[in-house]
């Protein structure tokens, strides 16, 4: 979830940490070693000059399509060959100003649902001036639909202005990552919880919960601020603090769908497993458009309450949102479910894909036994 952009993302990998995948290995079956071709470096390869790379800057504005500015800030990602990456947040007025490529771009910290992974490299001193050509700037709100601007060859003298971003509210969404209880926050109250928000991009946890106890005192009904407060909690492991006053966020704004992502987590951890359905399935409801852990979290659940249908069907939605495979556990998830709804070639289709996307995973040794057992168990079928 992202209101402000601060704090930790829900990370799939420790959420899947209290799921144990129980794929049945077919009667008879046993594993075979998995063998792999060594690749070479070509050694008629000419070696070429690198071009320079020097610092861009762009610059723009995103508006609703009403010509309003966004209650809240709004990530502006950049699209090169496909990979996404997010490079900066909007100001209070929707204008953005970045360096492409830049240090700003590392700022990033909560994906959980409002916005996708940083997936292109580390953050640059600079960025080769050809390679922006046909890269596309949008901006990153859930629920709404963003206008694309396609760059050109852009020099590092050019005028950084490309222009407004204009975001369409998509049909069906009734939740937002956004509260519409914030406008109405007193000076004071605002003043306190942006204090809080800072203490909490330096990690100082105790200062947060002060300056985010005091914001929600001076305006009770600071339905983001109670949100903020309760990931403040979380990190300092005050777990019944952090549920009542997630609880306290959806009870004032049942439309700000933040918190059921938060509690959603809290309670996997917990193996709480009807809690976590229950949360996702709220959030899917209010906002079908969430990034895919949401769905992926949902499969999980129904996984382990032996729902087998709707976890496949989650599963399935998950991966199809995940189309750039940045999250291999969904197909690992999904794998497992086949398994044990007896689909073993669906189940080994979706174990070849976790495994071509995720080699190095420390359970990939076992994964490719399984994948062994079920293709063995498959051949005899024939």
């Amino acid at each position: 979830m992202r209101s402000s952009g601060h704090g930790s993302a829900h990370d799939p990998d420790a959420f899947l940490a209290v799921l144990r995948p129980t794929t049945r290995r077919p009667a008879g079956a046993s594993s075979r070693a998995a063998t792999g071709q060594p690749t070479f470096p070509d050694r008629g390869a000419q070696q070429t000059i690198p071009e320079i790379s020097r610092p861009i800057y762009l610059s723009g504005s995103v508006r609703l399509s009403d010509g309003s500015i966004p209650p809240v800030n709004v990530v502006i990602e950049r699209v090169c060959n496909g990979v996404i990456r997010p490079e900066a947040y909007t100001d209070s007025k929707g204008n953005f100003n970045f360096m492409v490529g830049g240090q700003n771009s590392a700022v990033f910290a909560d994906a959980s649902v409002a916005s996708p992974a940083i997936v292109g490299p580390g953050p640059q001193s600079g960025i080769n001036e050809r390679s922006l050509t046909g890269c596309e700037i949008r901006a990153n709100l859930p629920g709404f639909l963003s206008d694309s601007i396609i760059l050109g060859f852009r020099g590092a003298l050019d005028d950084p202005e490309i222009g407004v971003i204009h975001l369409q509210r998509l049909a069906n969404v009734e939740g937002y990552t956004f509260s519409l209880t914030t406008a109405l926050a007193p000076k004071e109250a605002r003043r306190a919880y942006e204090k809080g928000l800072d203490n909490m991009k330096k990690k100082k946890w105790a200062d947060a919960e002060r300056d985010l106890s005091k914001s929600v005192q001076l305006y009770p009904k600071y339905a983001v601020a109670w949100y903020e407060l309760g990931r403040t909690y979380q990190q300092q492991k005050k777990l019944d603090e952090a549920n009542h006053a997630h609880l306290e966020a959806i009870k004032i704004d049942s439309k700000f769908i933040s918190p059921y992502g938060e509690l959603a987590t809290m309670a996997a951890v917990q193996q709480k497993w009807d809690d976590v359905d229950q949360y996702t399935s709220q959030m899917l409801k209010l906002n079908p458009y969430v990034v895919p852990e949401i769905y992926f979290y949902s499969a999980v659940a129904n996984y382990n309450l032996q729902k087998l249908d709707l976890a496949e069907r989650r599963a399935k939605e998950a991966a199809k949102a995940d189309a750039q495979h940045r999250i291999p556990r969904i197909n690992h998830l999904l794998g497992a479910i086949l398994a044990d709804k007896q689909d073993y070639k669906g189940a080994a289709e979706s174990l070849q894909i976790y495994l071509k996307y995720s080699p190095e995973a420390k359970d990939a040794d076992a994964v490719k036994q399984q994948l062994a057992e079920i293709e063995k168990a498959l051949a005899g079928e024939r």
